[in-house]
């Protein structure tokens, strides 16, 4: 009984983590994972007011819809029901809008993956709906920059946009975050 538990643990685990249970995709994933940890965090010294950052995309699947739902608790039918959805404005089951907002955050996070010390603030806005199978990235402008009493952290706004595979912005929003300066 125990082994089968356990088995049950590393299948739902290869499943939230690489939305298969495909051994060699989710090697190929981890190789990935490392080559993209290379990337150098940035700190509040290494930014301007106007620059602008693009960051790789995501395709959200079934799987994220449905591990959001269970984790969140919002088994919302628009996002759980292809039946129910497929009748109202959107014609099928739509992504729900704070898994835009939390995928957005693991696309950029390398940027200030050593760096950051806080998230502050957050505001957001829903433009459209994210679909099973969209393409997401986020397009991030620094906005505003403050530096902090102490001399040693600053304070960051970026405005965000968060677009589909069509180049459609699908939620826009601000994000301040406490950032560390080099030392």
């Amino acid at each position: 009984m125990n082994s089968i538990v356990a088995k049950f643990f590393i299948i739902f685990f290869l499943l939230l983590i690489c939305g298969t249970t495909d051994k060699s995709a989710t090697i190929s994933r981890a190789k990935r994972m490392r080559m993209d940890e290379i990337v150098r965090s940035l700190y509040f010294d290494d930014f301007q007011v106007g620059q602008k950052f693009i960051s790789k995309a995501r395709t959200l699947t079934e799987a994220d819809i449905v591990n959001f739902a269970g984790l969140s608790w919002d088994h919302n039918q628009l996002h759980t029901d292809s039946e129910y959805a497929g009748h109202t404005q959107y014609g099928k089951r739509i992504a729900h809008g704070l898994l835009g907002v939390v995928a957005h955050a693991g696309l950029t996070y390398q940027l200030t993956e050593d760096s950051i010390l806080a998230l502050l603030e957050l505001n957001w806005k829903f433009h459209r709906p994210i679909f099973i199978g969209d393409t997401v990235h986020v397009e991030q402008t620094v906005q505003k920059l403050r530096e902090s009493a102490t001399g040693d952290r600053g304070v960051l706004t970026f405005a965000k946009k968060i677009k589909n595979q069509n180049d459609e912005v699908v939620q826009t929003g601000t994000t301040t975050i406490l950032l560390k300066k080099k030392s």
